[in-house]
């Protein structure tokens, strides 16, 4: 057969399979901790105790829907903003939340959730305080705006937020959208304000305050079984609608 010139027979083989996507990778970032016990509330509720538990009612639903979940802090140990961000980059991760909650001091009366998006300008004079409140070192790819002037300030942000941006909006708004019916939101509930765990510029973010710990029924309820549970819900709903957005289903 050689002699006849003719090619040898091809050798047939199976088409190589791609390996699977790894499962999304979501960093829950429960506020304060350690020394910082965050906002003080109703009957000495602590910010910092409140959110480290319905974080955790958060990873359970997530890690039931398959996805991967890391915290920027798993326990009361305080972790400075810039840390947090950076834990969240360093493990590439597909989508930041922090979750806070707030006190209205002596003002018992007002309640209700909130989600913040970064903005260079704050929405609000509520947004402005919130800000000023929770940024203990504000920077931007190394650069501290503290030391820059408005202007330069808003350039930095800008560019360092331009693509993630849009898709950091689209998650606040999932999250309201899906929480309608499971949460009480505040009569203004969209909100954005230059928030230091919010500039990541390669990891879409937001900050979703879950309540006023300063309003006594509130309180109760962030801290109850069915209150968790309710947020988990609500966040995982909004997750997993985000992520089939984002994949085009």
């Amino acid at each position: 057969m050689a002699g006849l010139g003719l090619a040898a027979p091809a050798v047939w083989a199976a088409p190589t399979k791609k390996p699977p996507p790894k499962p999304k990778l979501i960093a829950l970032d429960p506020g304060h901790g350690g020394h910082d016990p965050g906002a003080l509330g109703y009957s000495g509720t602590k910010e910092k105790s409140v959110v480290i538990t319905v974080a955790r009612d958060l990873v359970q639903q997530l890690q039931a829907g398959k996805y991967r979940v890391m915290l920027t802090r798993a326990s009361d140990t305080y972790v400075p903003l810039r840390e947090r961000v950076a834990r969240a980059q360093d493990a590439k991760a597909d989508l930041f939340l922090s979750i806070h909650a707030d006190s209205a001091g002596d003002k018992s009366g007002v309640t209700g959730a909130s989600v913040y998006t970064l903005s260079g300008r704050a929405s609000s004079e509520a947004a402005a305080r919130f800000a000023a409140r929770e940024n203990s070192a504000d920077t931007v790819n190394g650069v501290a705006l503290a030391n820059q002037d408005e202007a330069v300030s808003a350039i930095l942000v800008e560019l360092s937020q331009r693509r993630a941006q849009g898709q950091s909006e689209e998650f606040a708004g999932l999250i309201l959208r899906e929480g309608d019916g499971l949460l009480q939101f505040h009569p203004q509930p969209r909100r954005s304000a230059a928030l230091v765990v919010l500039k990541a510029p390669d990891v879409p973010s937001a900050l979703f305050e879950a309540g006023f710990v300063s309003n006594p029924e509130e309180a109760g309820w962030l801290a109850s079984p069915q209150g968790q549970a309710r947020f988990a819900e609500a966040m995982s709903r909004a997750i997993r609608v985000y992520f089939a957005r984002q994949a085009g289903v």
